[in-house]
């Protein structure tokens, strides 16, 4: 028989004598608002505790059997402690505790990005491969850059202006087939006019018209003339220049120019009223 003392040494009577201690203390819980916990220490016990079990929610979240109504209450549960855990952080700062909003790591998924809406709800794990929510994280392509007005002009140069579109050889000719066409579209329907009048099945053409109307091609005539000169009156041709404007001769500059030189020096030293006294016996005079 064991003694009792080697009897309450065993590993089942450690056990139980633990268990009864526990049961006979009064259990803690975590206070429901932040704000009614005082003590740092505390405070930051609770604030770890919450990040476990935001822990072990995440790792459960990425299970994508679960379902989609469990992915989704999951998904609100770790929101929730998300939020709390916000609320503890605050508590301890404003007890004089660190700002764990600052120093803390950031939120990251399992592909190891920055989960988007760090200040609203969030998506984790399989939840973000949800109906509806794999939308939101599809990122729209951003909009083409406007090109600024020298960018335009870079790529500006004759041929936008049209100046080299006959330099390949094909438009010329083109236009040059078209151009009979049109032609001979309109000298037909002038004779069929023609024609009609004639007949009677048309009015005639009044004198107005008859004098309006010009030919498709007016060409010019040149008719040259030979006149027989005798040889002794040849004279040399010498070129002259021909003047469309009529130009002064020397001695019509020279009397210009003493004009403007008089009335330089009645302006210099002559009074107006002088030269106004002037004026009048000159057309008193008759000169």
């Amino acid at each position: 028989m064991a003694r009792n003392s080697e009897k309450a040494m065993t590993t089942l009577a450690r056990w139980r004598a633990s268990h009864l201690e526990d049961k006979n203390k009064e259990q803690e819980r975590r206070p429901y608002l932040a704000t009614e916990c005082n003590d740092v220490k505390k405070a930051e016990k609770w604030r770890r505790q919450i990040i476990g079990e935001i822990s072990r929610k995440m790792a459960q979240i990425q299970n994508a059997g679960l379902g989609e109504f469990k992915l989704r209450d999951m998904n609100d549960e770790i929101n929730k402690l998300l939020r709390e855990k916000g609320h503890w952080d605050d508590q301890i700062k404003a007890l004089g505790g660190p700002d764990y909003k600052k120093i803390g790591p950031k939120m990251l998924d399992h592909e190891g990005k920055e989960v988007p809406g760090n200040k609203g709800y969030k998506y984790f794990g399989a939840a973000r491969d949800l109906p509806g929510v794999r939308e939101l994280f599809e990122q729209e392509p951003p909009p083409p850059a406007r090109k600024t007005r020298g960018e335009l002009m870079k790529h500006i140069d004759a041929d936008y202006y049209g100046y080299r579109d006959e330099d390949d050889g094909r438009i010329i000719p083109l236009e040059q087939e078209m151009e009979k066409k049109v032609m001979a579209q309109k000298i037909r329907e002038w004779k069929e006019r023609k024609e009609a009048a004639a007949r009677g099945e048309a009015p005639a053409e009044t004198e107005m018209e008859a004098e309006e109307e010009e030919p498709l091609y007016q060409k010019e005539e040149y008719v040259e003339v030979e006149m027989e000169v005798p040889e002794e009156e040849v004279v040399p041709v010498k070129e002259h220049f021909i003047a469309h404007v009529p130009v002064p001769s020397q001695k019509e500059i020279e009397e210009a120019l003493i004009q403007r030189k008089k009335m330089e020096l009645l302006q210099k030293y002559v009074s107006d009223d002088l030269q106004a006294e002037e004026e009048e016996s000159k057309k008193m005079l008759g000169l």
